[in-house]
């Protein structure tokens, strides 16, 4: 059974638990902004950019703002992101071994996160930078996720259609950014868009490459 021509695997609650950190910092930027937002509007953050995030917090307290606080913000919670990811970091159940039993068939395989490069690599490196062919980070494509810009570029990359590329991805905007790409998507998450499918990232754990060539199959 063959497997996809590529894989591109998101990084934030996908390969690395980090949603937890970003969960700190997003809701302490929504205080610097004005207004804690609510657990609702913190879910609506995931995974996107942190211009999306920060629009969103805007909106939630009704306020303007202008480049320099933008800046100001950013820094802000970057900064704060360095502190939070300074501990060890280690990857979901499952993901080493399976990354490790891929490499092995020589599958060219991405990260593709909207996390910026600074923040991205320490993560990455931690991760393995050895399992993969290369990575794509938010501040490297026209526009992040929820676009599909950085599925498009990655798959441009490998000189293959999408639609033989399979990603794996835990966020709405994740998620929606690998459909509109044309991608086979599984989605790591209670509830997915249309033409997303299902995954359970239990299945992980266990999991080689000869079950990814069995899940892809079964998308086709």
């Amino acid at each position: 059974m063959p497997l996809p021509a590529a894989i591109f695997w998101d990084m934030d609650g996908t390969l690395i638990d980090t949603e937890p950190l970003w969960e700190i910092a997003t809701y302490e930027l929504s205080e610097a902004v004005g207004r804690r937002l609510s657990l609702e509007k913190r879910l609506e953050t995931m995974g996107g950019s942190f211009a999306n995030t920060l629009q969103i917090c805007a909106d939630w307290a009704g306020v303007t703002y202008d480049d320099a606080d933008a800046t100001r913000w950013k820094d802000g919670m970057y900064a704060r992101m360095r502190e939070l990811l300074s501990g060890d970091i280690d990857t979901n159940p499952g993901i080493k071994q399976l990354l490790i039993s891929l490499r092995e068939t020589g599958i060219p395989m991405f990260v593709t996160t909207n996390t910026e490069r600074t923040l991205a690599d320490p993560c990455i490196d931690s991760i393995g930078r050895e399992f993969f062919h290369d990575t794509i980070t938010g501040d490297e494509v026209p526009a992040g996720k929820p676009a599909p810009d950085m599925y498009v570029e990655a798959a441009r990359r490998v000189g293959e259609d999408p639609k033989r590329c399979l990603v794996f991805e835990d966020s709405w905007a994740g998620m929606s950014a690998g459909s509109a790409a044309g991608c086979k998507v599984l989605g790591l998450a209670d509830e997915v868009p249309a033409g997303v499918v299902r995954f359970d990232p239990k299945r992980f754990v266990g999991a080689n490459a000869s079950d990814v060539a069995t899940w892809f199959e079964a998308m086709s």
